[in-house]
C-alpha cells in the first residue's frame, strides 16, 4: 500500500519576502516585486527590468570564506532548507540521517559564476579562473549543499527540466516517499539567473516583457496586453513527510499531496504543443492519481507566465481537463507579482498552493485589466480572495515540453 505524504515544512527566499510568513502576506496583498535591475549596467539592454531578491545579506548566512566557493542559486536554496527544515521540527537526533533525502529542482545553476570567470579567462588567463567555478556553477550543487549543511543522507538528486524543474522535484520526492525509500524529503526549487547573459539572452528570443517604463505593471497573466514574463530569483523549498511518521512525532501538517502529472509535448523547443494538450495530460494525470473528479479542484496555481502563448494555451489546457467547471475554478498566477523564477518558480508557488489550501485563501494576478476573449477563465483578478479550497492543482510548463502538475488537498487524518 502506498504511503500517504503530508507537507511539514516551508521555506521561501522571494523577490517579495524572504520568509514564507513576509511572502505569503505580500502575495495576498498583491505587492510586485519587480523593478529596475540593479544587479549589472542594463544601459545596453532593451530589457531593464526583473524581480530581485531584496535585503538579503549572505553574510548573515554563512562564514565570509564559504561565501568564495558558493554561488547565489545555492546560497537562496540552503536559506529557504535551514527554514522549511527547522519549520518541520525534524530532529536527527531521533530520526536517521539517512531516512532523509533532498531533491531539488535548478533550471541553469551558476549562471552569474559562469560569466564572471569567463570574463576573467579572456582578460588575465586561464590560471585565473577560480578553482570553485564547477561547483559553483553545476546546478545539482544545490542539492548537495543542502544535504550538507542540514546533515541529510538520504535519496539525494537534482531536477533539471527548466522552468518545471521545481515541480518535477516535488512529484518525485512525493514518489520517493510513497514508495518507502525515505520517511522525508526536503524539496522544491532554487535559480538565481538575473546576469547580462541570461536576460540578453531571454530577451532576444523575445520571452522577456519589454515593458520598461512601468516594472511593476510588466508582468500581467493573461491579460490582453501582456508582451512577456519577468525574469525573477529565489527559492522555495518544503518538507514532505511520510504520514505516519509526522503523525508520530505530533508534527505540524500543512496539507497533504496526492496527486502528481507529468508529460512530454514533443513538439517544439520553447513553444507550448497546439491547445496545451501536454499541459492537459498532466493536469489529468495529477487528479487520476489523486482519485478524485475534475469538480473536485476549486484553486489552480497556473503558469501563467505572461506570454501570449503559455497563457493562451494554458487556459485551453484547463478548459480540456475541466470542461464547463472550469469556470468555476479560482485560478491565480503569483508570477504577476515575483516574475519568473526559472527552475525555483514551481516552488515558490507550491508552497503559495498549499497555503491557499491551508488558510481558504487565493491570492490575486494582479495587473489584470484588459480582458483578452481567448483567456476567459476567473483568474482571481487583482484582490485575494477568501474562499474553501479543498483541492488545488500547481502547474509548471517547461521548454522543451516539459510539464507537471502536482496536486494538494486539506489534510484530514
Amino acid at each position: 500500500m502506498k504511503k500517504r505524504v503530508v507537507v511539514t515544512g516551508l521555506g521561501a527566499v522571494t523577490p517579495i519576502g524572504n520568509s514564507v510568513d513576509e511572502f505569503w502576506a505580500n502575495l495576498l496583498a498583491g505587492k510586485s516585486g519587480i523593478g529596475y535591475i540593479t544587479k549589472f549596467d542594463t544601459s545596453n539592454h532593451s530589457v531593464r527590468i526583473a524581480a530581485e531578491v531584496k535585503n538579503f545579506n549572505a553574510e548573515e548566512h554563512f562564514e565570509r570564506k564559504e561565501l568564495k566557493k558558493i554561488d547565489d542559486f545555492c546560497r537562496y536554496g540552503v536559506v529557504a532548507a535551514r527554514q522549511a527544515f527547522a519549520d518541520s521540527g525534524l530532529n536527527l537526533e531521533k530520526v536517521s540521517p539517512l531516512q532523509v533525502g533532498c531533491i531539488i529542482g535548478c533550471g541553469m545553476g551558476g549562471v552569474t559564476t559562469i560569466e564572471e570567470q569567463h570574463a576573467i579567462l579572456l582578460s588575465r588567463g586561464p590560471s585565473r579562473v577560480t578553482p570553485f567555478l564547477i561547483p559553483k556553477m553545476i546546478p545539482n550543487m544545490s542539492s548537495g549543499l543542502i544535504s550538507i549543511y542540514l546533515g541529510i543522507k538520504g535519496p539525494n538528486t537534482t531536477i533539471v527540466t527548466a522552468c518545471a524543474s521545481a515541480t518535477h522535484a516535488i512529484g518525485e520526492a512525493y514518489r520517493t516517499i510513497q514508495r518507502g525509500d525515505a520517511v522525508a524529503i526536503v524539496t522544491g526549487g532554487t535559480e538565481a539567473t538575473i546576469s547580462p547573459l541570461s536576460i540578453a539572452g531571454f530577451s532576444n528570443m523575445g520571452a522577456l516583457s519589454q515593458q520598461n517604463d512601468n516594472p511593476q505593471k510588466a508582468s500581467r497573466p493573461f491579460d490582453a496586453k501582456r508582451d512577456g514574463f519577468v525574469m525573477g530569483e529565489g527559492a522555495g523549498i518544503i518538507v514532505l513527510e511520510d504520514l505516519e511518521h509526522a503523525l508520530a512525532r505530533d508534527a505540524k501538517i500543512y496539507a497533504e499531496i496526492v496527486g502528481y502529472g507529468l508529460s512530454g509535448d514533443a513538439y517544439h523547443m520553447t513553444a507550448p504543443s497546439p491547445g496545451g494538450e501536454g499541459g492537459a495530460r498532466a493536469m489529468k494525470m495529477a487528479i487520476d492519481t489523486a482519485g478524485i473528479a475534475p469538480t473536485d479542484v476549486q484553486h489552480i496555481n497556473a503558469h501563467g507566465t505572461s506570454t501570449p502563448l503559455n497563457d493562451k494555451l494554458e487556459t485551453e489546457a484547463i478548459k480540456t481537463v475541466f470542461g464547463d467547471h472550469a469556470y468555476k475554478i479560482a485560478i491565480t498566477a503569483n508570477k504577476s507579482m515575483i516574475g519568473h523564477l526559472i527552475g525555483a518558480a514551481g516552488a515558490v508557488e507550491a508552497i503559495a498552493t498549499i497555503k491557499a489550501v491551508q488558510e481558504n485563501k487565493v491570492p490575486p494576478t494582479i495587473n489584470y485589466e484588459n480582458p483578452d476573449p481567448e483567456c476567459d477563465l476567473d483568474y482571481t483578478p487583482n484582490v485575494a480572495r477568501e474562499m474553501e479550497v479543498v483541492y488545488a492543482l500547481n502547474n509548471s510548463l517547461g521548454f522543451g515540453g516539459h510539464n507537471c502538475t502536482v496536486c494538494f488537498r486539506k489534510f484530514e487524518q
